[in-house]
């Protein structure tokens, strides 16, 4: 049978309660264990696709076209996980489902209650994750212990234990031990206070992770178990790192993975072979080169909307030995203040995903100066439209523009298909009035087609590949023979060769644009070509070796 494991937080928020559930996954793996990671949030709305990204960080995609959680980039990024629309649900998820039955009839007149309907429907969603194919199934309740919407999640958990048994279900809390500066003591009381607020409604947990600024003392440790009801090596200190990418080898160190072990009668296990990840690590922290790249945005005053995408920078850095350094630039300034006040020492520019009208002419102004200046230029998904309006404009003499942002755009050279064509179906599909708010968006993976003899090429090594999308709006191939003539080169498309999915530049360094995200399918251990070539082509045009 499956083993569970439970991780809740507590004391305050964004603990990096994501990032320990994948380390954990990540030491598992390393034991030979088949692990999948879930992530319960308990927030109303029914997915995190309408969130806005100041308020929520980066909506993640997977394959299957799951709008979700940015900690599921975590999961799919420090393990081999693929997730999935089952590794994900918000209280939203779960009350539509529930509502749907009741107006069904399945529950045949019965009272429809928090206890037991709502938290069945969460024990049937985490069960959904489970399948045969899993050793451990890692699920993490978002929010922390006390907030009033985490409390159907909490008892959905407690009761979880009886559902398979107490030998395989480990409840992981992770809490913050604070130092006091003034007195000079790292304090254990909210750890003791969170601790007690989770038992009161019947979870005692069997691990605590204690978030920390600095290594906790045998003293503070066995202080946090006696009053936690726990053996000291229960208590499992993580103190702040460089990189996230150390977090699993420091609880290696500190023997969570022994303590997995013991807690869920996992026995006849190796060693954890954690040689990549020490790889990795040694590459971030000892680098060869440094670059810098900007990233042009309109969401840069909350980095987590770029998540995925500063990671895969990170993997890139990775692939050549290189420390990538970030330089923000909010679009809008740009429109301000002009480009050649931004860019003067930068060695790339990227123009990430994103909606609506706002900033645009500020990333227009970056792509012209990134193709004048022949500075290493990625742009994905808006990055590219906007690369292609740029370049209809400055290059081909078109009043370019897209029908997103000019809805009477005289020469659309990106715009809303009066047809949607379905991947899946493998047929064009009538635009209805949903689609204008995302009920046709090209969602998930879809696959594309590479063209010999292209940078794409270059850097994938391959002519199918497949990547994630999530956006509305495509290339116009009315404009493909005039764009094309004038120097454009469409270097992928779908396999039937209608949508148009990567252009590039001959005549530049290194130019480029994608219709996907490839951020979403980049690991630390396996980084994305475009990255890897991005990052390798911005080392080239500027070699700032270390001293």
């Amino acid at each position: 049978m499956s083993k569970y494991i439970f991780v809740t937080g507590g004391v305050v928020s964004a603990l990096g309660k994501g990032i320990a559930a994948a380390s954990m996954g990540s030491l598992l793996e390393a034991k030979g264990l088949r692990v999948t990671l879930q992530k319960l949030d308990p927030y109303i709305n029914v997915d995190p696709g309408t969130l806005s990204p100041f308020e929520h960080g980066e909506v993640f995609v997977t394959d299957d076209g799951c709008e979700t959680d940015l900690d599921l980039g975590h999961y799919e990024r420090f393990t081999h996980a693929r997730t999935s629309v089952d590794n994900n649900y918000t209280s939203g998820k779960i009350y539509f489902n529930v509502i749907t039955k009741e107006r069904r009839g399945d529950y045949l007149g019965d009272t429809v209650q928090v206890v037991p309907h709502i938290t069945d429907e969460i024990r049937r969603a985490i069960k959904a994750a489970a399948t045969d194919e899993y050793d451990v199934i890692i699920v993490e309740i978002g929010g922390t212990v006390g907030d009033i919407e985490s409390l159907p999640f909490l008892e959905a958990i407690r009761q979880f234990r009886y559902d398979v048994g107490r030998e395989n279900v480990l409840y992981v809390h992770l809490t913050l031990v604070p130092y006091i500066t003034a007195s000079g003591e790292l304090k254990s009381k909210p750890t003791q206070h969170s601790v007690k607020e989770l038992r009161a409604i019947g979870i005692q947990p069997d691990v605590l992770i204690c978030r920390a600024d600095r290594p906790l003392s045998t003293e503070v440790k066995r202080k946090i178990a006696l009053h936690c009801n726990l053996d000291p090596d229960a208590v499992i200190a993580a103190v702040d790192v460089e990189t996230v990418y150390e977090v699993p080898l420091c609880f290696k160190n500190e023997g969570l993975d022994k303590l997995l072990d013991k807690k869920l009668s996992l026995t006849g296990l190796p060693e954890p072979d954690l040689s990549v990840w020490n790889e990795v690590v040694t590459r971030i922290k000892e680098p060869k080169v440094q670059t810098t790249i900007a990233i042009v945005g309109k969401y840069v005053g909350l980095k987590d909307a770029y998540k995925s995408l500063t990671e895969a920078l990170i993997h890139g850095g990775i692939a050549n030995n290189a420390r990538v350094n970030f330089q923000w630039v909010d679009s809008e300034e740009i429109e301000e203040k002009g480009a050649d006040n931004f860019f003067a020492e930068v060695d790339g520019i990227l123009v990430p995903g994103g909606f609506g009208s706002r900033g645009i002419e500020g990333k227009i102004e970056a792509i012209r100066y990134a193709r004048e200046k022949k500075i290493p230029y990625f742009g994905i998904c808006l990055g590219m439209q906007t690369a292609v309006i740029e370049f209809s404009r400055n290059v081909c003499n078109l009043d370019a523009n897209s029908t997103e942002f000019d809805t009477e755009a005289q020469e659309a050279v990106i715009y809303l298909m009066e047809k949607w064509y379905n991947h899946r179906t493998g047929r064009f599909e009538e635009r209805t009035a949903e689609s204008q708010l995302g009920g046709t968006m090209r969602l998930g993976a879809y696959p594309a087609i590479v063209q010999e003899g292209t940078k794409a090429f270059s850097a994938y090594g391959r002519r199918e590949i497949s990547e994630r999308h999530r956006h509305r709006y495509e290339f116009n191939n009315k404009y493909r023979e005039v764009l094309c003539g004038n120097g454009l080169t469409i270097s992928a498309t779908s396999p039937d060769g209608e949508l148009v999915e990567i252009v590039e530049l001959k005549d530049h360094p290194w130019f480029l644009g994608c219709q996907f995200h490839p951020e979403f399918k980049s690991k630390p251990i396996e980084p994305h070509p475009l990255f890897k070539s991005f990052i390798a082509a911005s080392i080239r045009e500027k070699r700032a070796l270390f001293p």
